[in-house]
C-alpha cells in the first residue's frame, strides 16, 4: 500500500501544480468526457459486481486521458475510485491500488508513448487513431498489469500466468473502446480531444484552410 501511496500522491501533486482547470470553458467540460467519466466506477468494479475474481476490470483511464489531457485525468480519477470502493465494497487499500493500476499508471504510460508516436511518427490522423487510441492504450493497460502483478502478485487464489491472460484480454477490450471513440469524435467532434489538433495531424494544405 506504501508504494502505491506515493505513486498516488505523486501524480496528484504534479497534477494540482499543472492547475488544469484553467483551460476549462466558461461552459464547463464537454458531455461527453462527463459520461465516460461517470461509467468509469462500472469498469473498474467489474469483478466485483460479478463476483467472479478471474473477470479483469477495464480501466478507461486512456480514453479520458485523451479527452481531458494528462493533469485533469488524474484529478478525475479520485472521485471514480471513491465511488467504485463505496459501489463494490472496496477497502480503502484496493481503491487506491485501482486508482494507481487502473487509471494513474495506464494513463501516464499513455501520455509517454503518445508523446513518442507524435515525435517520431508521421502526423496524420491514423496515425493519432490506430497509434494513440488503439495501440497505446493496449500497450499501456499491458504494462500497467505486469508491473502491478511484478510488484504486488496476482490475486489470490488465480494463477499468475492465468491472470496476465485476462489483464492481456481486457486491454484489448480498453483499446478497442478508446480506439473506436477516438476515430468517432476525431471525425465529428475534434474539440472534445485535448490531446488532438487538426493543425498537427492534417496534411499541411488543409489545416492552413481552418480558421
Amino acid at each position: 500500500m506504501t508504494l502505491d501511496l506515493l505513486l498516488a500522491l505523486a501524480a496528484l501533486v504534479v497534477a494540482l501544480a499543472l492547475r488544469p482547470w484553467r483551460a476549462a470553458r466558461a461552459e464547463g467540460p464537454p458531455w461527453a468526457w462527463l459520461a465516460w467519466w461517470s461509467a468509469m466506477p462500472l469498469f473498474w468494479g467489474t469483478d466485483r459486481y460479478v463476483a467472479m475474481a478471474v473477470v479483469q476490470p477495464l480501466s478507461g483511464a486512456v480514453l479520458l486521458m485523451l479527452l481531458t489531457g494528462w493533469p485533469m485525468a488524474v484529478l478525475a480519477m479520485v472521485p471514480v475510485a471513491g465511488i467504485t470502493a463505496l459501489m463494490a465494497g472496496l477497502d480503502t487499500a484496493e481503491a487506491l491500488h485501482r486508482l494507481v493500476w487502473l487509471g494513474v499508471m495506464p494513463a501516464t504510460l499513455a501520455l509517454g508513448l503518445g508523446a513518442a508516436v507524435r515525435r517520431w511518427l508521421p502526423h496524420h490522423l491514423f496515425v493519432y487513431i490506430l497509434g494513440r487510441g488503439f495501440l497505446v492504450t493496449a500497450c499501456s493497460m499491458v504494462l500497467s498489469g505486469a508491473l502491478s502483478m511484478w510488484l504486488h502478485g496476482g490475486t489470490p487464489g488465480l494463477d499468475p500466468g492465468e491472470q496476465m491472460i485476462g489483464r492481456w484480454l481486457a486491454a484489448w477490450g480498453d483499446a478497442f473502446l478508446t480506439g473506436m471513440v477516438a476515430a468517432i469524435f476525431v471525425a465529428f467532434r475534434p474539440e472534445w480531444l485535448a490531446t488532438y489538433s487538426d493543425r498537427i495531424y492534417l496534411p499541411d494544405d488543409r489545416a492552413d484552410r481552418l480558421p
